[in-house]
């Protein structure tokens, strides 16, 4: 199967934003930031001078990439044209619309003046409080300065969850005692198998039985009811490593478990049209805490999801 890289983790309301109607072009790139600003001020963005990029003298503020539901780009820099040696970067700001606190991942596409996209840039935003403003810039590290000569950046995507159930693929052990989290997933000829995975992080043995529980939502968080979630990969194809019988597992500190989520993006004639959703909530066994993740469910008119059962690493 070939690899694919569904957007993932961590993530405004799963909205897949439209190209931006404006750009601001600044002439250089500060070093790249990472970290979210959650203060009431959020501090200056690298890419560029000044503290509010859209009042630089010269350029009119009318330039500035209008809010798209909370997420805008705010300037853009570097490049051949730049008079500087940095890589292309972008500026963007995002604000917490949501009453809790929120994670985002943001994707970024860099284009050239032409319109040929150049680098898609994805940013993890961490915990974002509600009713906060973050500015983030991202640079595009994987070309040479001398690539293009102004690039000009757009809002690709955005993906937005809760903080408290961000899927946890290393760091800090979270007080459950177990990481949950998503791969990137395979496809082929219309296939897709997305992985999860459980790894027993705590101090105590963590039991499984059966398969995880999943419940799919659509780009607004809403719960999607038109889909069959069944048990066992072989429910869509066989192959998939996501069948088998469920057994019961005990997974001593340090070892790990996979299951598999399987489905096909056929879409014929149908009333309801394809069924597109991001997310799935994850609960590893009953009474677990929900952990949400971002397959990227396009499931065309299927309106079937197979979901296979847990088991142990390396058997």
């Amino acid at each position: 199967m070939r690899r694919t890289r569904p957007n993932r983790l961590t993530r405004l309301r799963g909205l897949t934003l439209p190209a931006v109607a404006g750009l601001l072009l600044l002439t250089a790139c500060g070093t790249e930031q990472r970290g979210a600003e959650a203060s009431g001020t959020p501090s200056p963005p690298a890419c560029g001078p000044g503290s509010d990029p859209s009042a630089r003298a010269g350029v009119p503020t009318a330039s500035v990439a209008p809010d798209q539901d909370g997420v805008s780009i705010i300037g853009t820099g570097g490049g051949a044209d730049s008079g500087s040696s940095a890589r292309p970067c972008a500026a963007y700001s995002l604000t917490n619309r949501e009453t809790r606190p929120f994670m985002y991942v943001v994707t970024v596409g860099f284009q050239s003046e032409s319109g040929q996209a150049l680098s898609n840039v994805e940013d993890t935003v961490e915990t974002v409080a509600p009713g906060r403003t973050v500015r983030r810039t991202v640079t595009a590290s994987d070309l040479p300065p001398d690539a293009v000569g102004r690039a000009n950046a757009k809002i690709v995507k955005v993906r937005g969850f809760p903080a408290a159930e961000a899927p946890s693929e290393g760091g800090t052990c979270p007080p459950a005692g177990v990481r949950v989290y998503a791969d990137d997933g395979d496809a082929a000829m219309g296939l897709r198998v997305v992985g999860l995975h459980l790894e027993n992080c705590g101090t105590r043995p963590y039991r499984l039985n059966g398969y995880p529980r999943i419940e799919i939502r659509d780009e607004d968080h809403d719960r999607v009811g038109s889909v069959a979630i069944v048990q066992g990969g072989e429910a869509i194809a066989g192959g998939t490593g996501a069948d088998g019988p469920p057994r019961q597992l005990e997974l001593r500190p340090g070892e790990r478990a996979h299951a598999g989520l399987v489905w096909r993006n056929t879409v014929e004639g149908g009333v309801d049209g394809p069924v597109n959703a991001p997310y799935a909530r994850v609960w590893a066994k009953p009474g677990a805490a929900p952990v949400t993740v971002i397959p990227e469910l396009d499931l065309g008119t299927t309106g079937k999801l197979g979901v296979g059962p847990w088991k142990k690493d390396g058997e």
